[in-house]
């Protein structure tokens, strides 16, 4: 989606944004070449940034409070080997984008995974000019019918803390069946541009190709993901 609204935001949120990354001591993941710039955006609990508002009728949604926005910021040769991450886990984000679903965090010494942030939805506003092929957004259509399907298979019968339930194996599953059946799509974007993404849609970042370019300090985009009251909403069809 496209509007003057949007447009307007992230002409206000491109210059905080380069300047929290630029003073932030966290290192940068993937061998340099990766920002996670969790909560770095300074927005309002709104979506504000300074005096413009956020747009939420454009986007589609309805306000809700809002965390700072993730600010994440790809560079030229992403993704590099880094010691954060197995060789195994490389050859996944190099391979399969590090195709993923937001909340599902690995837990304890085997990182098992479970669902400890059931966002609402994912919304992600580019802030500056990048070429398509400078690691853009990558979304496999459909994956989200997959996905939340085989979730709510994996919690029937479940009793307690759902947020302790290990659903690992039935993730890993679906997934696998994702890659087989939904079309990988590239979502580059530009500033004026946004994407709304169902919580249960499969979403990683692709290469950087070789000769992309982007304005520094390299592909940014603010990711907003409001948490929902739990799981059990989280697992919902809606």
């Amino acid at each position: 989606m496209r509007s003057a609204a949007i447009e307007d935001w992230a002409a206000a949120a491109a210059p905080v944004a380069r300047q929290a990354v630029t003073a932030s001591d966290v290192a940068w993941r993937c061998g340099g070449t990766w920002f996670v710039g969790l909560d770095a955006l300074p927005n309002g609990a709104d979506g504000a940034v300074g005096d413009v508002e956020f747009p939420w009728q454009d986007l589609g949604l309805s306000p809700v409070p809002l965390h700072p926005a993730q600010l994440s910021v790809t560079r030229a040769g992403y993704p590099r080997p880094g010691a954060e991450e197995s060789a195994a886990a490389f050859r996944f984000r190099l391979m399969r984008d590090a195709a993923h679903l937001d909340g599902l965090l690995p837990v304890g010494p085997d990182k098992r995974r479970m669902v400890k942030e059931p966002h609402a939805w994912i919304a992600g506003l580019p802030l500056n000019a990048a070429a398509a092929g400078a690691a853009p957004l990558v979304v496999w259509e459909g994956s989200h019918l997959v996905m939340g399907a085989a979730l709510r298979a994996a919690f029937a019968g479940c009793r307690g803390d759902l947020s302790d339930h290990d659903i690992t194996d039935a993730y890993q599953a679906a997934r696998r069946a994702v890659f087989e059946t939904c079309p990988r799509v590239e979502l580059p974007g530009r500033p004026g541009e946004a994407v709304v993404l169902h919580r249960h849609l499969v979403h990683g970042v692709a290469p950087w190709a070789e000769g992309a370019v982007a304005e520094p300090p390299g592909r940014m985009v603010a990711y907003f993901r409001p948490l929902m009251p739990s799981v059990a909403d989280w697992l919902s069809d809606a």
